[in-house]
């Protein structure tokens, strides 16, 4: 375990994914979903093939012990990534990424159930704190009248996925952390995307476009920025509790707000600045916390024999 390096990671990852979600709603605006899902998957596998052939592990890439698990993680994925590229497709990236803030506190809770991680009163005090962060990012958005025909508007639809897809994602996370105690990270992310690609490729009869040439840059762009940035979050579970590291993925939310307001656009409002300050304090909280832990454990006395 390496609690900084799990925490670096996740940061890194939260860019790459902000990066990847602009390129996700720039191509899906024009190409069909599975198109997207496609290109994502397919060229995601590349990061991770380069990265294991220059350390020469190729055969671990596709070696694997447990392939039930990485089926049951396919699935997760799949549907997490199609809702998830849905939502992106019919929100401002800014809405997409706010909703999609409900998979790190669902993870926190299943991590507590189904992997038995210790999650201490710091940690769940600072997971709650970020909820409030989010939930005030969140408040400007919630106008009735913009959801008006919830049942029919694309902005409903939008929201309906994404809030879906935050909760399919969160029992793929906890799936991906049962895998790292036996696979290696670059087969968790080889068979992760052969199942997306397969799945993606299977919508080619209901009507692919021809890309233009900036479209098919974006496609193959969004799947090697979602490759690295998926090295860097499986990383990120090998080296921590997925109860750690789940409050720094709220700085996706940051960058989304960078990206969102340089090539869309979007302003962020008062109170979006002030739930990214709450959730930066969340996350101060853990390091703090962790880092007592660490001291305490160093200092204590060794056990009678």
């Amino acid at each position: 375990m390496n609690i900084y390096k799990a925490i670096l990671f996740t940061l890194i990852s939260s860019l790459l994914f902000a990066a990847m979600a602009a390129l996700v709603r720039f191509a899906g605006e024009t190409a069909p979903l599975g198109q997207v899902v496609f290109f994502r998957a397919a060229f995601g596998v590349v990061p991770i093939t380069l990265l294991v052939l220059f350390r020469g592990q190729l055969s671990q890439m596709i070696r694997t012990r447990r392939v039930l698990g990485h089926g049951g993680r396919g699935l997760f994925s799949v549907g997490g990534m199609f809702l998830h590229f849905a939502s992106l497709a019919r929100l401002p990236v800014v809405d997409a990424t706010a909703f999609s803030f409900v998979s790190p506190l669902a993870t926190v809770v299943l991590s507590a159930i189904f992997l038995k991680e210790r999650v201490r009163i710091y940690r769940w005090s600072a997971v709650i704190l970020g909820f409030v962060g989010v939930l005030v990012m969140l408040w400007p958005h919630f106008d009735p009248s913009r959801y008006a025909g919830f049942a029919t508007t694309a902005t409903a639809i939008g929201a309906m996925c994404g809030l879906a897809g935050a909760i399919i994602n969160a029992g793929a996370v906890i799936q991906t952390r049962r895998l790292t105690d036996t696979e290696t990270t670059s087969s968790i992310v080889f068979y992760f995307s052969l199942f997306c690609a397969l799945a993606g490729l299977s919508t080619l009869p209901f009507g692919w476009i021809w890309p233009t040439p900036s479209q098919l840059a974006a496609l193959i762009a969004t799947g090697l920025i979602g490759g690295l940035s998926h090295i860097f979050l499986t990383e990120s579970y090998r080296n921590a509790p997925q109860s750690i590291v789940a409050p720094f993925n709220y700085t996706t939310m940051l960058w989304a707000l960078v990206i969102g307001y340089v090539f869309f656009g979007e302003v962020p409002l008062p109170l979006v600045l002030v739930g990214a300050s709450i959730i930066a304090v969340a996350g101060l909280i853990v390091v703090f916390r962790e880092r007592q832990l660490g001291r305490r454990d160093i200092d204590s006395a060794p056990p009678a024999a």
